[in-house]
Formats: C-alpha cells, structure tokens, sequence
C-alpha cells in the first residue's frame, strides 16, 4: 500500500533551518536489536522509541480496525541533538502566545509567494492553497535561534491521496460531503521551525449526533490513518447513505415514523427523474387534480499526550529574525510540574521565506458522474417556505400545449410520505 507522500526539501540554496526529520520505527524490531548490542556493548545506550497517543478521537470507525486508536511511535533524529533541548509549553511569537496541543497555520509556498505580489489578483484557488494547519504536539530549543514543533498535520480534503480508504472503496481528494471548511486530522507528524508559523488556528470537533450544530469556522469529524492510508467513516444520511455536507440543507421527514434526514439534492435529483420519466422529451405537463392528504406534522431545515512526556520547562526565550519578526518561549508548566527561571532575550537568525518538508500536495479530484437524463429538459427547486413543494421548471422550447412551469410534492424518500 503507498505511504503518504513527504513535501519536497527546498534546493540546497536554501536550505531549511529545520534539520530535524521523522521516522516511526517498530518497537518489536528495536527490542530485537538492543538484545544484540547488549551482547556486544553493555555500555551502549540503546534510544527509547516512545509513543505518540492520538489527540484526535474521531466518533466514526476505521474498516480494517474499529478499535484503532491511530497511537504511533516515532523517533526523531539526530536523537541526541533533539534529545538535548529543553521542552517548552508555549512560546510567542510576534506577540500571539502559542502553546503545545493548540492548532497553528504554518506558511506554504503559495503564502510566501501571497506575501511577495500583495497587489496581484488571486486565480481561483483551493483549501488547500491557503495556509496548512498542524496541531502542536511539543515544543523544543536549544537556544532563541533554534526553536522547533513537532506536529500533527491536518489535511485539507483536496490533499487526501490516490488510493485513499473509506469504507469498502477508494477515493481521492475532496468529497460532495466535504464543507468549505472541513478539516481532517491526521497522525502524520513532522517537526517544522516555529518561524513558519503564520497564526493561531482555531479548529473544532463536529458531532455529527448533534443535528442542531451549525459549522461556521474549522473544524473536523474524519481521521486519516497515514500507516494504512485510511479515513475513518462520516455518519451516513438520506436513502443514498452519503455523509452531510454542513454547507448545504436536509430536509427532515415529518413521519413520525420514520423522521430521517434528506439530502436537497436527492430530494430533487428524485423529482426531475420521476418528472423526466413522465414526461420524457416531448410530453407537455398538464396539471391533474390531486387530493391533498392530511398533514402528519411539521417539518423543519437543517443548516447545516504523548505518553511520559511530563517534563519541567526551564527558561525564557525571546527570539528575533533578521526582519525583526521576535520569538517568546515563557515560564511554563509542562506534564504538571513546573520550573520558572530569569527571562532571557536573543536575537534569532532566520530568512524571510519559509522551508519545510510536510504533506502530499493536492491533486486532482476524480468526482463520481450520476445519470441524469432531465439535463437541459427540466430544472428543480425546493420551496420551503410554508408546506415545502418541488418548483419544476420545463426548459423544452420545441413542447407546447402545456405548462412550464408547476409543483410537486416533496416526498420522503424512504417511507415516501409527503413532508409538511
């Protein structure tokens, strides 16, 4: 199965101040080779691979393995070098104080290439244009020029990669399901230097049980395993059992009986078939008595810590770049025990543009194609303003001796009771 793809390094010409990479070596293959160094040196130390538990409890499944907890172990190398810098809970950073566990933006190539033509006009872009977002899981330095997190990424949907998991079939990219704002969190991890960072990030959990939540800023609900290129599963809606895309309405079927979710564009995608079924590509529509049926109720829209990782942080860092951007690591607690000591302000060296490794780029998105033969003969809507209908419009220029234009009853597509 293929692995999630690393961000290009830059050129050597501009080399990132970042030397620090990420491996995920397995335990049971490391306790295999610590036996046979003890055999040959009892004095060599042999490194503890420790384990990253998951800050993501996404409330879907995985297919391969409900139970998974996407936990991992990693190490960092150079070990040592990592290994010797004192931990940090927080640090500022032009004067926003960032902490370990919180959601960051994390500069990429198109916001450096944003800030070098501020006054051109942007093409059409994607999410996953826009600044990455990562979650911070510890923070490092040896001194105020060398400052590192270790992070979580979250993707963009458009960055999920060929042969993505979900469910029982393989998919790329951004889903119908996916809202111009979702998120999906992730256990692939990288260390970046904390200079790349371009803001805080606010980024919320979406349960999806709660019907009555409205997503209006970042957030997630699915998880993506990189170790098994898997996405953990999103509550199914409507007859077509796809997930809700929180940008656009359901409709809720007034059956007591029934009272299930809708999509809009289902509910309309069955009325012009039935309407195209009818009526084909030559029949006009003449209107026909129906007897109304007894409402059965109203109807209502929807708008949609790493293990043993306690450790004292010790000091105070200020840190400065060369366009005087400035850096704060302050007194804080870490794993609950704490440590103050005297502040110290140093002056940080970095360059203007930003060099990291990270995620796989976006690519393109391979949507399913549904049939719809009424495309180009009729046109729908759903009128929800007092009891909902279906406003049909008949767009054939060549049929006369009928209307063009009428309502339908919008129907539940499950128990086909008429919602009210």
């Amino acid at each position: 199965m293929a692995a999630a793809r690393k961000r290009p390094r830059p050129d050597e010409d501009t080399q990132a101040e970042c030397p620090f990479t990420v491996t995920h070596p397995d335990p049971n293959e490391k306790d295999k080779k610590s036996k046979r160094r003890r055999q040959e040196s009892e004095d060599q130390p042999v490194p503890k691979i420790p384990l990253q538990a998951t800050p993501f409890s996404p409330m879907g499944k995985f297919t391969k393995d409900p139970n998974n907890t996407m936990d991992r172990y990693y190490q960092v190398h150079p070990y040592q070098k990592w290994m010797d810098m004192t931990r940090y809970n927080s640090f500022v950073l032009n004067g926003v104080k960032y902490y370990s566990e919180g959601f960051i933006f994390v500069a990429n190539s198109s916001t450096i290439e944003r800030q070098k033509n501020p006054g051109e006009p942007r093409p059409s872009r994607q999410k996953s244009d826009d600044d990455w977002v990562a979650r911070i899981l510890e923070i490092r330095a040896s001194d105020e020029h060398h400052v590192y997190a270790r992070v979580y990424w979250m993707y963009w949907p458009d960055e999920l990669p060929a042969g993505t998991l979900e469910g029982k079939k393989y998919i790329q990219g951004r889903q119908p399901y996916h809202g111009q704002n979702e998120l999906i969190a992730s256990n692939h991890m990288d260390v970046i230097n904390v200079v790349s960072v371009t803001a805080q990030a606010t980024v919320n959990q979406w349960d999806e049980t709660n019907e009555d939540e409205v997503q209006q800023a970042l957030y997630w609900r699915q998880a993506f395993d990189v170790r098994n290129m898997e996405l953990s599963s999103a509550q199914p809606r409507c007859k077509c059992n796809r997930p809700e895309n929180p940008d656009k309405q359901l409709i809720n079927c007034t059956n007591s009986e029934c009272r299930k979710w809708l999509h809009d564009d289902c509910l309309i995608h069955e009325a012009l078939m039935k309407t195209y079924a009818r009526l084909g590509t030559d029949k006009p529509h003449k209107p026909t008595r129906v007897k109304a049926e007894e409402p059965e109720g109203g109807q209502r829209p929807l708008s949609p810590s790493e293990s043993g990782a306690a450790q004292t942080a010790q000091q105070s860092i200020d840190v400065k770049s060369e366009d005087q951007k400035t850096i704060k690591l302050s007194d804080v607690e870490v794993g609950g025990s704490s440590a103050s000591s005297e502040s110290q302000t140093l002056t940080v060296a970095t360059g203007t543009e930003t060099k990291r490794k990270g995620r796989p780029r976006k690519s393109e998105v391979g949507e399913v194609v549904n049939t719809k033969p009424y495309e180009g003969l009729f046109t729908a809507i759903i009128n929800d303003t007092s009891t909902p209908v279906v406003e049909i419009q008949d767009l054939r220029e060549s049929v006369t001796g009928g209307e063009k234009s009428w309502t339908e009853p919008l129907r539940c597509l499950l128990c086909n009771a008429d919602i009210h």
